[in-house]
């Protein structure tokens, strides 16, 4: 296999972001007077939007429109306050990005929470590596595992899919590598189990960055 580029997901793959994600939902739950969750728990919540999160996190008889609408709202809010307080990347990504950038390899972003939160982790908090481009969700396009923006981003780059490696942690991106044709390999240290990962299309499973040097 010769790849030509790298697309990876955000949270879960180059970011342990569950920390900040958890206190920052616990803390809109908390308001609404309402259970919180731990970063566990938390791990299977996120991954699909900020609605998605807030319509698992809430109580079952709580989830209608309006309230998974305002826990949406509130999440966002105070998300922007705390997104950098325990976020990090991974044991072994800035070493893995260091080999990808010595190779020559593009190296790009695909996440569903916003754009302009995504370009701002990035900018934050891997700024010694070039992605480009890097995306998020955006009002007008349909969310991984929608291959869209995925495809979106070969055609930006002029790199054939077959020639993109996608690292994801959740089936959301293994369903979006599979739909865009890129290469799926899953990453065991993020937020879902190998079990979701195989099961939705994963053709290899990864336990360290570095392992993902042995398919380029």
């Amino acid at each position: 296999m010769k790849f030509e580029a790298v697309l990876f997901d955000l949270d879960g793959t180059l970011l342990d972001s569950i920390e900040d994600l958890t206190d920052s939902m616990n803390m809109v739950l908390d308001g609404f007077g309402f259970p919180g969750h731990d970063a566990e728990a938390c791990k299977h919540f996120v991954g699909d939007g900020v609605e998605m999160f807030a319509l698992r996190a809430l109580p079952e008889n709580r989830r209608d429109e309006a309230t998974v609408a305002q826990c949406a709202a509130e999440m966002r809010t105070e998300y922007r306050k705390r997104w950098s307080l325990k976020t990090r990347p991974y044991d072994g990504i800035p070493e893995l990005l260091d080999d990808l950038t010595l190779r020559n390899l593009k190296l790009a972003v695909l996440s569903n929470k916003p754009e302009e939160s995504t370009k701002e982790m990035v900018a934050e908090l891997l700024s010694k590596w070039r992605f480009y481009p890097v995306a998020g969700a955006r009002p007008s396009v349909p969310k991984k595992p929608d291959p869209t923006l995925a495809i979106e981003i070969s055609q930006q780059l002029r790199v054939p899919a077959d020639k993109f490696l996608y690292l994801g942690d959740t089936g959301t991106d293994m369903k979006t590598a599979r739909g865009a044709g890129m290469f799926p390999v899953g990453a065991l240290w993020g937020f879902r189990t190998a079990e979701e990962l195989r099961d939705t299309g994963a053709k290899v499973l990864v336990e360290h960055p570095s392992e993902v040097l042995q398919f380029l």
